[in-house]
């Protein structure tokens, strides 16, 4: 009994508790929207793309870890009317040129950390994987509670070509014009958690 109570005490001393009360949650699919945006020269596209799996840890007011699954064979293209070339898009971006979606069906956000969020927002790192190839990200996050769980709001900005992802790149081929793509896209993420 006596090393008991003196394994809770270091415990206790060592910050330890946090990880004896920390929370699950897991991302309720139906609730999450995942918005893309992609940028060219002479203008731009949007649409969204869907939440296969995702769970965190809740530590006090910190994300001590958590770890999401994107389907990428889910991209949907929202801005354009014509169904011929919305499909031609879509199909587009799930090819080699971009995101390979027959070898590579899935995305992966492994979070490591993150700021508190005492004051409703702060900063998330973790390891974002696509087509295969992993980067360390950095991106700002606002936590707002609500009756059945948790609401996480994100702008996230990944530059493509981190990831083996190079069609109409500037910084990779000459040349293009107006056909120029920016490497840069962007996620916005509205994600409901429950325990």
């Amino acid at each position: 009994m006596k090393k008991i109570v003196i394994a809770l005490t270091l415990l206790l001393a060592t910050g330890g508790i946090n990880i004896m009360f920390a929370q699950k949650y897991k991302a309720d699919l139906n609730e999450t929207k995942l918005h893309w945006l992609g940028e060219k020269v002479t203008g731009e596209h949007d649409g969204s793309v869907n939440l296969k799996s995702g769970e965190l840890m809740l530590s006090g007011d910190k994300i001590s870890s958590g770890s999401f699954v994107i389907d990428m064979t889910s991209i949907v293209n929202e801005d354009m009317e014509d169904p011929g070339y919305k499909a031609k898009l879509e199909g587009h971006l799930k090819s080699d040129d971009f995101f390979g979606v027959e070898k590579y069906p899935t995305a992966t956000l492994i979070i490591t950390n993150s700021e508190s969020f005492k004051n409703g927002s702060g900063k998330i790192t973790g390891d974002l994987t696509i087509k295969g190839k992993t980067k360390a990200i950095e991106f700002n996050a606002a936590m707002q509670d609500v009756d059945n769980g948790k609401r996480f709001y994100a702008n996230i900005t990944v530059d493509r070509t981190d990831f083996d992802v190079k069609y109409g790149s500037g910084n990779f081929f000459d040349n293009l014009g107006d056909k120029t793509i920016y490497d840069e896209f962007k996620i916005k993420l509205n994600m409901l958690v429950t325990k």
